[in-house]
């Protein structure tokens, strides 16, 4: 691969894409006393927020590739020339329909209700069971495949199904490919051979050549084409890291043996352990859990839990005119709030299908408490507090179902990503798991972004391992001790 910079001067760009926001960070490599160092600094952030139209519910992807490129421009005048590649990553599961280069609507959110119905026509002709022997995934009733049920004639239209982070990367070079971790993802590909499940396509109606190529992170999908360079700046390479961001999180999780497990939380918590082979047994299946692809053939063995989304839309219907960064002071003060809350807290099921759909999540977990017998939280503190307790309940039983099934030894929790600057959160969780908990980096996506890419120019690595010492390295980490 060529690039156009040294390993002492290299940038890398990371577009990371998250479900509330997107963002485009600089990486770049410095040395240090015991090794490379990863130096990282924002240079766009911008909202993502879901549009509800006559049809349902849909990301607005036009908005987030015209910011895409309003940042990797502005990376390039701060780094002129500097810049070796860029690598993409977003949330997992939606997807557009192409016909040619023409993407056939705006693609819809994993929340919309739709989603309902792809479920029973799947089930109608393949049982829970067998899916899950197939693909080794948990069932969640907005995966691909569910989704792809509902298109409709749209799929007799389409030629491509491409995953958000590889339909960016095909308006930003051509390329037509779905990166390996994010396509593990659908429900269409096999858990035993890591390719797609072509037979389990055709029994759901969807032609195999809908599925593009498959490609592993750290693959050069080429230049960005002329169009795009124009606007950018130059004609940079475009290289497929761990597309998942949950995938790219894990590579930057600083652990340095293999008796972890981590947490990558933001609006989503993903909770599980790294592993060289899937579990796929009943067991597994009846107890939530879901084997995904991660970076270098290892298999992220995992439970989505439903995350701080739970923190996020409840605060949106306590103040829907404030601005993101009101929003962020006023969450610090109820967290203050939170913590000196000393009457009983009540805890529910984080993963009850009622609060996947936004809406006033905070009368939502009042009902499900009196319906449970549990406390009722009354004030915005006591809310905020029965949220991040029952988090750390079902964080703490993630790990241990996890470690019970894989039969695997954990003696440390990673919690990595935004959920890592919560103090609250990061202790309740040591607490009811009696492990300590490391919480940082809270940038892991883009960080495992960022090193993916590194290592793909030849400038770090060559194994895993190296990669997470560069991010033990950069990462500032605070321990929680149970108490």
């Amino acid at each position: 691969m060529s690039v156009p910079t040294s390993p002492s001067t290299a940038a890398y760009a990371a577009v990371d894409l998250g479900a509330t926001s997107g963002r485009v960070i600089l990486g770049h490599l410095e040395a240090g006393a015991k090794g490379p160092v990863l130096q990282m600094r924002h240079i766009a952030r911008f909202g993502n927020g879901p549009v509800a139209t006559r049809d349902g519910l849909h990301w607005n992807v036009l908005e987030l590739y015209r910011q895409i490129l309003l940042g990797l421009a502005a990376a390039e005048r701060l780094a002129p020339g500097q810049i070796a590649s860029v690598g993409i990553d977003s949330w997992a599961v939606d997807y557009g329909l192409l016909a040619g280069p023409r993407l056939l609507g705006m693609p819809f959110h994993y929340r919309d209700a739709r989603n309902e119905a792809g479920v029973a026509t799947v089930h109608a002709k393949v049982p829970a069971t067998e899916l899950f022997a197939r693909n080794g995934l948990q069932h969640l009733p907005f995966n691909t495949l569910f989704q792809l049920a509902t298109e409709g004639p749209l799929l007799e239209v389409a030629d491509r199904v491409l995953l958000i982070p590889d339909l960016i990367a095909y308006w930003l070079t051509g390329a037509c490919v779905a990166e390996r971790t994010n396509a593990s993802t659908t429900g269409l590909l096999s858990a035993a051979t890591g390719e797609w499940d072509v037979e389990l396509a055709r029994m759901l109606g969807i032609r195999p050549h809908l599925l593009p190529s498959l490609v592993d992170p750290g693959s050069r999908l080429g230049h960005l084409s002329p169009e795009v360079a124009d606007a950018v700046g130059r004609s940079l390479d475009v290289v497929t890291v761990g597309s998942h961001d949950t995938a790219s999180a894990v590579v930057a999780v600083p652990a340095t043996g293999t008796d972890f497990a981590y947490i990558s939380c933001g609006t989503w918590g993903l909770v599980g352990l790294e592993l060289k082979d899937p579990v796929l047994t009943d067991d597994a299946r009846v107890a939530g859990f879901t084997n995904e692809g991660g970076v270098d053939g290892r298999t992220r063995f995992l439970r989505n839990v439903m995350g701080l989304w739970l923190l996020s839309e409840s605060q949106r219907q306590w103040t829907p005119a404030m601005t993101d960064s009101q929003r962020s002071s006023h969450l610090a003060g109820l967290l203050e709030e939170a913590a000196a809350v000393t009457g009983p807290v009540g805890i529910f099921d984080v993963n009850d299908p009622m609060f996947l759909p936004p809406g006033d999540l905070p009368a939502r977990i009042r009902n499900w408490c009196r319906a449970h017998g549990e406390p009722i939280p009354q004030s915005q503190p006591e809310v905020v507090r029965s949220i991040i307790e029952s988090l750390a309940v079902a964080f703490a039983q993630a790990v241990a179902d996890a470690a019970r099934l894989a039969d695997h030894d954990v003696s440390v929790i990673h919690l990595v990503g935004g959920g890592s600057l919560n103090t609250l959160l990061c202790q309740a969780t040591a607490d009811r798991s009696g492990l300590p908990v490391l919480a940082g980096p809270v940038e892991a996506t883009a960080m495992g972004n960022l090193l993916v890419q590194a290592r793909a120019h030849g400038h770090i690595g060559p194994a895993l391992e190296d990669l997470r010492a560069v991010a033990a390295r950069s990462a500032d980490v605070t321990r929680y001790d149970p108490r």
